[in-house]
């Protein structure tokens, strides 16, 4: 009969053991591999209700340049480059980046090494030297996704910063022609009331005239003299406007307020955009918005949470060895016998916590429901913003139409009463209402072009131009599509 050693049942035992512990492992870690899904859109309509579908797409990248105002291009630029909410969104991406590196390098083998040099005395006797060189190395084995799930979140971190950047250059950018936009149109309406100003003196100046010959009295003068000063009054309103609309282009560009004074010296039309626009459906849109990618990767970050606290609740593995030389001399460090290795295996198991790893799980899966919500109420905010804008840029169009032809009539009239004034023809009265009619029309039609062209940089911004996507490789989801989506630029019909 053979004979069997005594260990050899233990052997067997472990190894049965082994082989349950190892299938145990590989059916957990099916259950719990990593990942998630990106959250659907919510409630988007097929179509905007301002306007219809058009095929034709375009970038919205530099929506600016359809202003054909190259300082209002350099303005933006400069504060694509010297912002200072930019420069702060800029640096929190690469953090973030540099975190997804991090968690990236989690999954690798650690490799250390050390050098010692040791001498020792007793009782004033020498008891030696000892010499020591070795290597260290660890790997914690990811049988449960824990480190596979802090690696997604830090990657679904990053693309939500990368699109948290996208989000303040469009509204940095949307801000510098906003306040570009009211700059031009408080030196278009300076102009005009500049304009009425010197027409109503002129009036005046008759009109003291006729009362020294004594053809009107001294009531007419005084009327004269009281229109001419309220024009005259809106003067240093609207030069106030200028100046801080250039202090505020100064600090978005990254300058300081009164950097800008030769853009105040030089005035200039207000700047309209140009040609026609192809309307993205709502779907492109909510694409190409910065603030709706970086919701949606939140979500996927809050999925990953979730899966990282429920890893938690399972055993941890490590493996660890370490190559080293010992020796009492430098010298004896050549030889084999100083040679030492080790190899170590380590298991953690959390046995009772008072519920606190449960606890963690809920906690994680509650804030994924809030992201998934505010993902939700970006979504439904970003489809208010572009009907919003429509509906405002529709009404505004039909608005400056309308004074557009209600100016023409104001200074035709008001040209006329002037002539039939000095003629002798007419009345003061019908001068005075003539010169205040074209003063409010003129002024009226100033405000509607420069809300035309706020409404249309409004309506940039809500479709989510004034960004590119950054396709950085190592913020990609290995299933994500690097196709960029293309922008759509919109119209309005009027």
């Amino acid at each position: 009969m053979p004979r069997h050693h005594p260990l050899d049942g233990l052997d067997a035992a472990r190894r049965v053991g082994f082989g349950a512990v190892a299938l145990w492992l590989l059916s957990g870690c099916a259950a719990l591999q990593p990942g998630g899904t990106v959250p659907g859109e919510a409630d988007v309509p097929a179509t905007w209700s301002a306007a219809a579908a058009a095929p034709r797409a375009m970038s919205l990248a530099d929506w600016w340049q359809r202003f054909g105002d190259p300082t209002l291009a350099q303005l933006v630029a400069d504060a694509m480059q010297a912002n200072t909410g930019v420069l702060a969104a800029q640096a929190g991406l690469r953090q973030a980046r540099a975190l997804r590196d991090v968690a990236s390098a989690g999954l690798r083998p650690t490799l250390g090494s050390s050098a010692s040099a040791q001498h020792g005395t007793r009782g004033g006797d020498s008891t030696g030297n000892s010499f020591q060189l070795g290597l260290d190395a660890s790997w914690e084995l990811d049988v449960f996704g824990a480190n596979r799930s802090a690696l997604a979140t830090s990657q679904a971190a990053a693309r939500a910063s990368a699109a948290s950047l996208g989000d303040v250059q469009v509204s940095i950018a949307a801000e510098v022609a906003l306040n570009y936009i009211a700059l031009r149109a408080a030196q278009a309406r300076l102009a005009i009331a500049s304009d009425n100003l010197a027409s109503q003196l002129q009036t005046l100046q008759l009109t003291e005239w006729r009362v020294q010959a004594g053809l009107l009295s001294a009531l007419e003068a005084e009327q004269a003299r009281a229109a001419a000063a309220q024009v005259r009054a809106q003067i240093p309103g609207l030069q106030t406007s200028i100046e801080q609309a250039a202090h505020a282009l100064a600090v978005l560009t990254g300058r300081p307020p009164a950097a800008l004074a030769a853009l105040v010296a030089a005035p200039r039309a207000v700047p309209q955009a140009a040609g026609t626009l192809a309307l993205a459906i709502p779907a492109e849109t909510l694409r190409q918005r910065p603030d709706v990618r970086a919701a949606e990767q939140q979500v996927l970050a809050a999925q990953g949470r979730v899966a990282q606290a429920d890893a938690a609740r399972y055993p941890s593995f490590r493996l660890g060895g370490s190559l080293g030389l010992n020796a009492l001399t430098l010298g004896a460090l050549g030889h084999s016998a100083a040679v030492v290795t080790s190899l170590l295996g380590s298991v953690s198991l959390p046995l009772f916590d008072g519920g606190a790893a449960r606890a963690q799980v809920s906690a994680q899966q509650a804030a994924l429901d809030q992201a998934r919500a505010s993902y939700r109420g970006t979504v439904l905010t970003a489809l208010q913003h572009v009907e919003d804008a429509l509906v405002a840029l529709r009404g505004d169009l039909e608005r400056e139409a309308r004074l557009q032809q209600a100016a023409q009539a104001a200074t035709q009239s008001a040209t006329l009463a002037r002539q039939r004034f000095s003629s002798g023809l007419i009345d003061f009265q019908t001068v005075l209402e003539t010169q205040r009619s074209q003063l409010g029309a003129q002024d009226s039609l100033a405000s509607a072009g420069a809300d035309v062209s706020a409404d249309h940089v409004r309506l940039f911004k809500a479709l989510g131009g004034g960004w590119r996507p950054d396709e950085d490789s190592g913020d990609r989801r290995p299933d994500e599509d690097v196709t960029p989506t293309p922008s759509t630029e919109t119209r309005p019909a009027p």
